[in-house]
């Protein structure tokens, strides 16, 4: 695929960083780790972007309890997973998520980092869709070559779906390349379907469902239909803090692996109130009113990591460059901070 915009050197952005960071842990952690009771957190306090007019699972763990009496420090908001699981690798936060094949990019350019626990995922009811304009001349996989497709960030769960659609519709890496991927933030992707700036918008959660109950969008394919229900990323923690706060880290995964089997149990009606309220608390100027449309969580098996979430996306990896030979997923992930790991009865672990 033709990139409209230069993909980030990951390793160049990590490295850099590195260098000026020292990739240390939580300059507090090792102060407070002194005298803490077994099974404590060691830290009481995260770093973290979070996502405009959005609650994500860790400010829900937060608001249910589940974190005990660690506390959240939002930092500012992202709309890109590997910027944000950048920052996490850089000590410029705690904890970050991101597609699966944008964890592997970043572990394999060097950053110490380990996924802790899935954060989002798709099914019959949540998914990511690519839409276009109901009087659209695009049918197929093959009209799109030549086509401008806007996605949320290059490098990512967008781009990796887009090119197993084209792969499996017959389309060869040359004519993939020719397909142009265009950098927007979701909120703006719609309009520019319908305005005629891009051919196809990539569209999820409440900014899809807002834009299919307006009309005038046709779905071309969703990642749903190619994949089933599967989880498509994960919560990073830099490895110094993994090891020198597992309490906390435990704490965090567990405490995210709850909040999405509470998501995934309680009735809709409550889970948005409770995310109106989140909102509504926190005073961030946000709206509520796209809350409407939330159906599910979308991530299954309570968080817990499987080799195939991350050899899902071996053909993409290994066409980009990423990697070079067959995934060795257990590099990439553990599930021995989530206590929720045994509701799945197979599982692979690193640790």
């Amino acid at each position: 695929m033709k990139l409209h915009q230069p993909l980030l050197s990951v390793a160049a952005a990590v490295v850099l960083s590195l260098t000026v960071t020292g990739c240390g842990g939580n300059a507090q952690a090792g102060d407070q780790a002194g005298g803490q009771t077994a099974g404590q957190p060691e830290v009481r306090e995260l770093r973290y972007q979070g996502s405009a007019n959005n609650v994500g699972l860790p400010e829900l763990a937060a608001d249910l309890g589940y974190l005990g009496d660690i506390r959240l420090n939002w930092v500012g908001n992202t709309i890109s997973g590997p910027q944000d699981i950048q920052s996490a690798a850089t000590n410029q936060t705690d904890f970050g998520g991101a597609f699966a094949g944008a964890v592997v990019k970043l572990v394999e350019a060097g950053a110490p980092v380990t996924a802790v626990v899935n954060y989002y995922g798709e099914d019959a009811k949540t998914f990511n869709g690519f839409y276009v304009k109901a009087d659209s001349p695009i049918k197929t996989a093959r009209d799109l070559i030549g086509k401008k497709i806007a996605v949320n960030t290059l490098g990512a769960h967008s781009e990796a779906v887009i090119n197993t659609y084209l792969s499996k519709n017959g389309l060869s890496q040359d004519e993939i390349k020719q397909v142009q991927l265009v950098v927007l933030a979701p909120n703006d992707t719609e309009e520019a379907v319908r305005r005629g700036q891009v051919d196809v918008g990539s569209l999820g959660g409440v900014l899809q469902d807002h834009a299919v109950a307006a009309g005038g969008l046709r779905s071309l394919f969703n990642d749903y239909e190619l994949f089933g229900t599967f989880a498509g990323g994960q919560y990073v923690l830099r490895n110094d803090f993994i090891e020198k706060n597992p309490n906390t880290a435990r704490t965090f995964a567990t405490g995210v692996a709850k909040a999405i089997k509470w998501e995934t149990e309680t009735p809709r009606d409550q889970v948005i109130a409770r995310f109106k309220k989140i909102i509504d608390a926190r005073g961030r100027n946000e709206s509520t009113a796209n809350l409407q449309y939330w159906k599910s969580p979308g991530v299954p098996d309570n968080g817990v990591i499987k080799d195939e979430d991350f050899t899902r996306w071996s053909a993409w990896l290994k066409s980009s460059g990423i990697v070079k030979n067959d995934l060795t997923p257990s590099k990439y992930y553990t599930n021995k901070f989530n206590n929720l790991e045994s509701s799945t009865p197979t599982r692979t672990a690193k640790g």
